[in-house]
């Protein structure tokens, strides 16, 4: 076989589906993410030089939560409906949408409800590509697929974040580049020779069982989720409020991924060849001390705050990565689907609660009370690990599965795309 002619065989044992197929969606998300990244960066900081209370800002944060729990629950539905290749095109004329009511004009109400239709399309587009990517390949190759799902995403977000810096921030050029991605990324879904899943079941949340199987797990993602939602929700709104220019936050905002991509894949490789928890306690504190620097050297000099939050957001990238991992270590492969789907679950609640809780505090106390939230759920994190590391066994490591890099700007696949039957023959990696 030739580089050229280089396939995998699909999870059903049919046709091949070959590696420019499976690419296809990795290439869509990463456009995808770039226009995300760009409006992520925009929107604080056009409310900003509008004037705008930066309280807004948050209730338009905690509005896109609130999407995500929608898009958590609706996709399921949707894709058994029309199949994942329309789903992706139709969620994708969703995003499109949401940067064309930004592109209005800022109205604070109209863009809460844009942000909150993004949210819902965000999610729901995750789900259908890991599920789509999960049952194209198999076992032998699924880590290092899903991985460069995560990398492609992570880098896309960085290109996003930093074309903020070339714009003019009082023009609708932002969303204009935001639809304008979002097109883009339908072509390659559209062209592709991927063949679809069958039509998925009905993911189940169990959060008791998936307490039983993995309480770090279920905890980690708790925690992760508004940690996660914070830090990259809320800097920007602090940043400008802080005085920062609009060049600034972006590079600020473009550094932040480097983090993780700096620390999940040596921590990752260490948690390998330990026992996770170990690491565990080591990011979450990692992050409480972070957390700890970027409150001291508020309002500091950029370069000293753009490493204090590289540094930050990378440590709760890997918390994500690292709970995740842990969770599926410990699960039998009947328990997958509802275990995944509890963590998504989890995810996507924290990921609006505490949105709104940093909303509430920012309009008492100012703009960095996302600072003293994130460090506070970090710090809880790393003691309730360290209480299970004194208190339960260790898995193996031996047992584990290999630790794949992800960010907790998108959801855990949900598992819809397989039955039950399927779903037992096979053993997703951690």
């Amino acid at each position: 076989m030739t580089a050229s002619d280089a396939a995998v065989i699909d999870s059903r044992g049919s046709q091949p589906a070959p590696l420019v197929a499976i690419a296809s969606v990795v290439v869509s998300m990463a456009l995808v993410a770039i226009g995300n990244g760009l409006m992520f960066a925009y929107i604080p900081v056009r409310l900003g030089a509008e004037g705008v209370d930066p309280t807004w800002a948050g209730l338009i944060v905690t509005g896109l939560s609130a999407g995500g729990i929608a898009g958590c629950l609706l996709t399921g539905p949707l894709v058994r409906r029309v199949g994942h290749a329309r789903a992706f095109m139709v969620l994708s004329a969703l995003i499109a949408l949401s940067n064309a009511a930004i592109g209005a004009g800022p109205h604070a109400l109209l863009w809460m409800a844009a942000r909150a239709l993004y949210g819902f399309a965000i999610c729901g587009l995750f789900i259908v590509a890991q599920s789509w990517l999960n049952d194209a390949v198999p076992n032998a190759i699924r880590g290092r697929v899903m991985a460069l799902f995560y990398v492609a995403y992570i880098a896309g977000l960085g290109v996003g974040y930093f074309t903020l810096a070339m714009i003019d921030i009082r023009s609708a050029a932002a969303p204009l580049i935001g639809i304008a991605f979002t097109a883009l990324s339908i072509l390659p879904v559209g062209m592709t020779r991927l063949a679809q899943p069958p039509p998925p079941i009905a993911a189940s949340v169990a959060l008791r069982q998936a307490w039983n199987v993995s309480p770090v797990g279920l905890a980690g993602m708790l925690a992760v989720g508004g940690l996660s939602m914070s830090i990259a929700g809320f800097a920007p709104i602090h940043a400008t409020a802080k005085g920062y220019s609009q060049a600034d936050v972006a590079l600020l905002m473009a550094s932040m991924p480097l983090g993780t991509l700096i620390l999940q894949f040596p921590l990752g490789w260490l948690s390998d060849r330990t026992d996770r928890r170990y690491v565990l306690i080591g990011a979450a504190t990692l992050a409480v001390v972070a957390g700890l620097a970027a409150l001291g050297f508020d309002g500091g000099p950029l370069a000293l705050l753009i490493v204090v939050y590289l540094l930050w957001d990378g440590a709760s990238e890997t918390v994500y990565s690292l709970a995740s991992a842990h969770a599926g270590d410990r699960a039998s492969k009947e328990e997958l689907v509802a275990l995944s789907s509890s963590l998504l679950f989890a995810w996507s609640l924290s990921g609006f609660v505490v949105p709104g809780i940093v909303t509430g505090l920012s309009a008492v106390y100012g703009t960095q009370a996302f600072i003293y939230v994130s460090v506070a759920l970090a710090f809880a994190y790393a003691l309730f690990v360290a209480w299970r590391v004194v208190t339960s066994r260790a898995v193996p490591s031996a047992e584990t599965g290999d630790f794949a890099p992800m960010t907790a700007q998108a959801p855990l696949p949900a598992d819809l795309a397989f039955t039950p039957e399927e779903t037992g023959d096979r053993t997703p990696e951690a």
